[in-house]
């Protein structure tokens, strides 16, 4: 036989385990030193820029 499993214990660990997983997306979204977010902004904007420089025809 299975093990006995008490369910409400099971689904407060469940929980626990879903914010544990969400607050660690969001710290690695927004817990980013401001440099580290203009240096990502700065790369992606001279990435576009150079994308739009090798473009037969502008726009």
């Amino acid at each position: 036989m299975g093990e006995v499993v008490n369910l409400r214990q099971a689904k407060k660990q469940a929980a626990r385990k879903a914010a544990r997983s969400t607050a660690d997306a969001n710290a690695a979204k927004h817990g980013r030193t401001k440099a580290d977010r203009e240096l990502e902004t700065a790369r992606a904007e001279k990435a576009a820029r150079e994308l739009d420089g090798h473009k037969r025809e502008p726009e």
